[in-house]
């Protein structure tokens, strides 16, 4: 253990300060595809009575009116954001008239990419600028790409607790900045380790092999309709998912923040030939909001980011620049398909130890080598992770990933203890436990047990997708939301769908212009 890890645990394990533990802030946003009962992507808009998909703070959409998004509020103690997951599940689930929510990370069997729906979000010059952005994303990646659905998990930790380490630290630095600069080195640990988040959680080994629309690829033909590869995490974290060669030179340093925000500025400043070829218009019309590399800054495909709430119409890099880092947005997750809210509670405490574990870690600066070696070391788990003896990379030496795995929980385990000392049980020690069995018996790993399942459903990815499905359906309407609950929804859904009419009514402005606007709202000083 280094000195500045064993000196952060000791101080925050006094009784002056371990509360501070508990005063962060935790949320998930899950997506999910609305399919029909035979498990065909819905083509219906999104359904009036869950409300405005552009002003509902807990239900919208993603990509298409049929990613559904679901978002909790931000808590203290995830065991409460999932409660609230739960709730939002059932309300919605009692009003899809018969349809389900896909259980699955990889989308289910797919329309022509002419007949997917891009989302809707009315005309005011937000929801326009929101369904254009959209647009852009149909006409750069393709639809199908924008269908897959992952789960991404929001984690902070407590503005005092930033205060308590930058006293300890003796730096120059004041507390916004302290406060960014931390979240940006506990990034930089992420990147080191996330590859063993997707050996332990990642869980789309297998796909429709109508999916790749003649794309080339190297998958195993498991059956007809599906493809797969033996050892594989997470073909949704693959080349085969969220990547793109044109953002393949852009990936951003994460040794300060405004290194960080630079890079992205630049990115959504800078002409792509490619995309000047498409133009923003086709017959009159906008499809896409400029011909930049990057749209806007969240286009680009982060496993993790740093984030700060943005007020309307700002831009989140603007957001960033002038308040700082509020809390980091992990992104690289699947959805685990025998959970029903696509992630289980054992899963979120074992994440907190994991973040808090980063966080407190010493965390150099990287060059372009660890940077590499990083990137190598995910693309090989997410494709390969379950072989036998895999080798990764760890400071230039090959060590097996089994070992590397272990190792690592044996850290992280301090972390988890610190945090069970504060509820007085062992509730992250047991998520710990539970992360070193699937390292000793890939076998009980997600990825695993979804290969055995489709196994078990005739070989068939979209036959394992619907059962899930429909088991999440029942499991959610056997226990409907009680009266108060329900009216409290209903009236969310209702507040929302006025407030849309209102900015849609007293709004003046030309999109031209407020699309001319938002482009240039890049800080000044970023724009270098």
């Amino acid at each position: 253990m280094n000195n500045l890890f064993a000196r952060r645990l000791a101080l925050l394990a006094g009784d002056a300060h371990r509360h501070l533990l508990t005063q962060g802030y935790r949320g998930i946003e899950r997506e999910t595809l609305r399919v029909t009962a035979s498990g065909s992507l819905a083509l219906d808009a999104h359904p009036v009575s869950l409300g405005s998909a552009l002003t509902h703070p807990q239900i919208t959409t993603d990509y298409s009116e049929s990613l559904l998004e679901f978002i909790t509020p931000a808590e203290h103690d995830v065991s409460d954001a999932l409660a609230q997951l739960d709730r939002i599940h059932r309300f919605t689930n009692a009003h899809l008239g018969g349809q389900l929510l896909w259980s699955q990370s990889m989308p289910c069997i797919l329309p022509s990419e002419t007949d997917i729906p891009i989302a809707w979000y009315g005309t005011s010059n937000i929801g326009m600028i929101k369904h254009v952005y959209r647009r852009g994303l149909a006409v750069r990646y393709g639809k199908a790409m924008q269908c897959i659905a992952g789960l991404h998990y929001n984690y902070s930790l407590s503005e005092d607790l930033w205060r308590v380490l930058k006293k300890e630290a003796d730096t120059p630095l004041d507390d916004k900045d302290f406060q960014s600069e931390s979240y940006i080195a506990l990034i930089r640990n992420f990147h080191r380790y996330s590859w063993l988040l997707m050996y332990l959680f990642g869980a789309s080994p297998a796909l429709s092999a109508e999916f790749l629309r003649g794309r080339p690829h190297q998958l195993d033909k498991f059956s007809e309709d599906t493809l797969y590869l033996p050892h594989a995490t997470s073909l949704r974290m693959s080349d085969l998912g969220y990547q793109n060669r044109a953002q393949a030179g852009i990936m951003p340093p994460y040794n300060d923040l405004d290194s960080y925000m630079r890079s992205l500025s630049r990115a959504v400043r800078q002409p792509y030939p490619d995309y000047e070829a498409i133009g923003t218009r086709r017959n009159g019309e906008w499809i896409q909001l400029n011909t930049n590399l990057l749209q806007i800054e969240n286009e680009f495909y982060a496993t993790i980011r740093p984030k700060r709430v943005i007020n309307s119409g700002e831009r989140p890099v603007e957001a960033l620049c002038a308040r700082g880092v509020q809390y980091i947005e992990v992104r690289c997750l699947d959805i685990d398909p025998f959970e029903p809210l696509g992630i289980s509670l054992e899963t979120s405490r074992f994440l907190d130890a994991f973040l808090l574990f980063c966080a407190l870690d010493e965390s150099p600066l990287v060059d372009e080598q660890a940077g590499d070696e990083a990137s190598s070391n995910f693309a090989l788990t997410v494709k390969e992770g379950r072989r036998p003896s895999l080798m990764l990379q760890q400071d230039g030496q090959g060590i097996e990933l089994q070992a590397w795995g272990l190792a690592l929980l044996e850290r992280i385990a301090a972390t988890a203890t610190l945090l069970d000392q504060q509820y007085g049980d062992h509730r992250h020690r047991d998520a710990l436990a539970t992360q070193k069995n699937k390292l000793l018996q890939p076998e009980t790993t997600p990825s695993a047990r979804v290969l055995a399942a489709i196994e078990a459903n005739d070989r068939s990815f979209t036959g394992f997708g619907l059962q899930q499905s429909r088991q999440h359906a029942a499991y959610f309407a056997s226990r409907p939301l009680g009266s108060e609950e329900q009216a409290e929804f209903t009236a969310m859904a209702n507040a929302s769908i006025k407030e849309q009419q209102r900015m849609e009514t007293e709004e003046s402005d030309d999109f031209d212009a407020f699309v001319a606007a938002y482009n240039q709202r890049t800080p000044s000083r970023l724009c270098g």
